[in-house]
């Protein structure tokens, strides 16, 4: 679910060219919508500012809530079943400018949102975003159903921190 609205783009910025490697992370993979729209390739995607370095925040092409973000690291990553625990805190960081992009578009009830991910094989894009959306006690039927909490397709952030820290301990 890639993000394109008429928000103001951010101002162009260089991109070093990276190793294109599939996986976890680290590289650029031009087939993948979500490296395409970091690198700004896909001109019909406005990003939102977004204060966190290595991270690109844009709204949902298919909005479930008034308020629909992706928060998706520049470098390609793979889903979130991939990571790891030194993956922690990018998950956190990506919670962090969710959240910021909630503040900066005038939504100020952090008690009334959703962040999470889609559990593979569930993942329309397979490149590692985060879904942000609020409040969360707007979500439409449908919404309800694809953001689900404690469903088989739909992991929540803090979820997923847990469970990486959880099976890093048990190995």
């Amino acid at each position: 679910m890639a993000g394109e609205d008429g928000a103001a783009a951010a101002p162009e910025a260089a991109q070093p060219p990276a190793d294109p490697s599939p996986g976890s992370g680290g590289g650029y993979d031009g087939k993948c919508v979500f490296c395409r729209i970091g690198r700004r390739e896909e001109p019909g995607t406005a990003l939102l500012p977004c204060e966190s370095e290595g991270l690109v925040c844009f709204r949902d092409i298919r909005p479930g809530a008034p308020h629909h973000y992706l928060v998706v690291p520049i470098e390609h990553m793979g889903n979130c079943k991939t990571l790891k625990k030194e993956h922690i805190p990018l998950v956190e960081k990506m919670m962090e400018a969710g959240k910021n992009i909630l503040q900066q578009n005038n939504f100020t009830d952090l008690n009334d949102i959703r962040m999470g991910f889609h559990w593979p094989p569930f993942c329309s894009i397979s490149h590692l975003h985060l879904h942000v959306l609020a409040p969360a006690s707007q979500l439409g039927f449908l919404s309800r159903m694809i953001y689900r909490i404690n469903s088989y397709w739909f992991i929540t952030a803090e979820q997923l921190i847990e469970r990486l820290q959880t099976e890093n301990a048990a190995s």
